[in-house]
């Protein structure tokens, strides 16, 4: 009798063992790491208009994209897990499974293609020069020789425009793209180049309306794609959910909502997979 009341509490005991053990693993989420389910996608944190991390949260055109994206892909708002991809760390996230995908101004190139797969792309951008709202001397990329031509420090812009466009243009390097805008709006400077969605956010921030304008010399194609681990089945959702995000109107909407301001003037959105050279 004493030995069949040991053995029906152990049952007992197991038995709970076994349901909580089963309740545990249905809380865990796509990772494995416990609690709710997550998606971890990379973004910039310092570029207005485009990825920016404010207090208020995260915002900019590529914040808007990736929320959509997510919501297509079964996650909400409140499931985003954020993380700050700088460019030069990119490749390597995806690779090491940091992010399940990132979307920050990332140009699809053949070099970026053989260590990870693209989705998109969802924005052609161009590189372009920003100068003053009343500056009508520059309409084309040869008035920029023996003008002062800003770029941040390593960035291959305005070199690109040295060597190819405007030999006699006097290179400006400063530390960052703010401190651009703030040497082109006291006349330090003539005009800053990157791409013209870059240029676009920055403009189009509340203390820079209406002082800078867009050149629109449109120099090169930059295809901005979003970011998978190479042979991941999301690069196959996420263009559904891109396809999705321009045929009902969001894409134009967020175009105007984060470079509006700048009198940004796009390109329509790009088929997927139509890459421009």
């Amino acid at each position: 009798m004493k030995l069949r009341k040991v053995t029906a509490a152990s049952a007992a005991v197991l038995a709970l063992s076994v349901a909580a053990t089963a309740c545990g693993s249905g809380d865990k989420d796509d990772k494995g790491s416990g609690g709710s389910k997550k998606i971890s996608i990379g973004i910039k944190f310092d570029q207005p208009g485009i990825g920016q991390k404010t207090p208020q949260g995260y915002a900019g055109f590529d914040v808007d994209v990736a929320t959509y994206v997510a919501k297509k892909l079964g996650y909400d708002a409140g499931q985003i897990d954020w993380k700050e991809s700088k460019s030069q760390d990119r490749e390597t996230m995806l690779q090491r499974g940091d992010v399940d995908f990132i979307a920050a101004s990332y140009s699809i190139t053949p070099e970026r293609q053989e260590k990870v797969d693209f989705a998109g792309p969802y924005l052609l951008a161009h590189q372009d020069v920003l100068v003053r709202a009343d500056d009508s001397s520059i309409k084309a990329a040869t008035d920029l020789n023996s003008k002062k031509l800003c770029s941040v420090t390593g960035s291959t812009s305005a070199q690109n425009i040295k060597d190819k466009l405007a030999p006699k243009a006097d290179l400006q390097n400063y530390p960052t793209y703010s401190a651009c805008l703030t040497g082109l709006q006291n006349g330090a400077i003539d005009a800053l180049t990157t791409d013209d969605s870059i240029l676009a956010g920055y403009a189009s921030q509340s203390q820079f309306k209406g002082k800078f304008k867009l050149a629109g010399l449109k120099m090169t194609n930059e295809n901005y794609g979003i970011g998978v681990k190479k042979g991941s089945d999301l690069k196959a959702k996420i263009n559904t959910a891109l396809e999705a995000m321009v045929s009902d109107g969001t894409w134009q909407k967020t175009v105007d909502k984060n470079f509006g301001p700048a009198n940004y003037k796009n390109d329509p959105a790009p088929k997927i997979g139509d890459i421009k050279s």
